[in-house]
């Protein structure tokens, strides 16, 4: 087996993840929403720049859909529901986020067969759980958490590094086991990997994160690549197993996820200055829009390509929504627009909050939320139902081939 794992990693890694991300995206409408977001930013730069709002310069996270939320510990193993993906965060425009958190709900509720009365109502609580978190910790409306986030939230609490060796390499022993989602990697890959563990630096972010000794050793233990996700097939991205050993020779491991770092689709604010590198941009994003995630983050060169290192924490859980009630949909819209708020909030002060409210609240339809995030829905929701099914039609062809 190892030996065909390394022919596929070296010869075909390209094509094998290129067929691996086309299957993925023709599942569902809202797994192709997910996987797509030049798509989403093509719309925005013809037929929805006239109708979307500009609003204050802020970090966004870029690709704000429903399965990039979710539980997330900091440092201390505190867990709190924050934006786990920040590959296409920039500088740029707060309402893409929501208008994109928004798409992703609306074709969720399709998938669950609910009516588009349902999805209206959703709009009209995404933009209630936002205003919400603008208004500041002093507002006198709750927004509690659903039913599917307490109960995801309560997994997170009680998972520990057996809990995600058996998830992410399917067994507690110090190896990550080749096969379908581990490929094995080149010596020349693999010396690079040694070598940056071996920055200082690198080792001490590690140990803060797993031990108060400073006086603990390092090593590699594995690393394989991983074929993961959508946004990331066919990048750099690797699961590296270390081995942490105190002076009181007490050994505990962890694992940490190498990613590229890649160019974002989203546009940036006009006048925005951000770093050319796009591991830093991607940290920067982060630490501004979820601190939990940003301060176990750092960016490094790997292979001369930018990536983020970071450790993967047992806690770290995906929100999933692909199934849903009438009433868990609209409890969800409201929640996570809350915590996407909170995210976007925290970087204004008092003023700049208030007026971007009054922005968003300004309702000149019967609809309860801004006619452009309405329309804005609709349109992307059709654009991407009509380009999922020309990519399952083509899927067929090319599987049937």
């Amino acid at each position: 087996m190892a030996d065909i794992v390394k022919l596929i990693s070296n010869q075909k890694r390209a094509r094998v993840l290129e067929q691996q991300r086309t299957l993925k995206m023709a599942r569902s409408a809202h797994a192709y929403v997910r996987g797509s977001v030049d798509n989403f930013y093509a719309w925005l730069e013809t037929d929805g720049a006239a109708i979307i709002p500009m609003g204050p310069p802020i970090w966004i996270c870029g690709d704000c859909h429903v399965g990039n939320l979710g539980p997330l510990a900091d440092g201390d193993g505190r867990v709190d529901v924050q934006i786990r993906d920040l590959d296409q965060t920039v500088i740029g425009n707060p309402a893409h986020d929501l208008l994109r958190l928004g798409l992703s709900l609306a074709t969720a509720a399709r998938g669950s067969d609910l009516p588009g009365v349902t999805t209206a109502r959703m709009v009209e609580e995404m933009i209630s759980g936002y205003g919400i978190a603008m208004r500041g910790p002093g507002a006198d409306d709750s927004v509690p958490e659903p039913d599917a986030v307490e109960s995801v939230r309560r997994r997170a609490l009680g998972r520990r590094w057996r809990h995600l060796a058996r998830e992410r390499i399917e067994d507690v022993r110090p190896e990550i086991p080749l096969g379908r989602k581990f490929w094995a990697i080149s010596r020349e890959e693999r010396k690079a990997i040694d070598a940056l563990f071996e920055v200082e630096a690198v080792r001490r972010l590690v140990l803060t994160l797993n031990t108060r000794s400073d006086d603990s050793e390092l090593k590699v233990v594995d690393a394989a690549y991983w074929m993961k996700g959508c946004s990331s097939l066919g990048k750099l991205r690797y699961a590296v197993l270390v081995e942490i050993k105190s002076a009181e020779n007490k050994n505990r491991f962890a694992l940490v996820d190498l990613k590229e770092a890649v160019a974002t689709a989203a546009p940036v604010a006009p006048g925005a200055q951000m770093t050319a590198h796009f591991g830093e941009r991607v940290v920067a994003g982060a630490r501004a829009l979820s601190p939990n995630l940003g301060d176990r983050m750092m960016a490094v060169d790997l292979l001369g390509r930018p990536v983020v290192l970071r450790e993967l924490m047992p806690q770290d859980l995906k929100l999933e929504l692909d199934q849903f009630s009438r009433s868990q949909a609209v409890q969800a819209a409201r929640y996570l627009a809350y915590v996407v708020g909170r995210a976007h909030g925290r970087q204004m002060d008092k003023t700049t909050r208030k007026l971007w409210l009054k922005e968003l609240e300004r309702n000149p339809s019967d609809l309860n939320a801004p006619t452009w995030m309405w329309s804005g829905i609709v349109a992307l929701s059709g654009r991407h139902e009509q380009a999922y099914l020309e990519h399952c039609r083509r899927y067929a062809l090319e599987h049937a081939a």
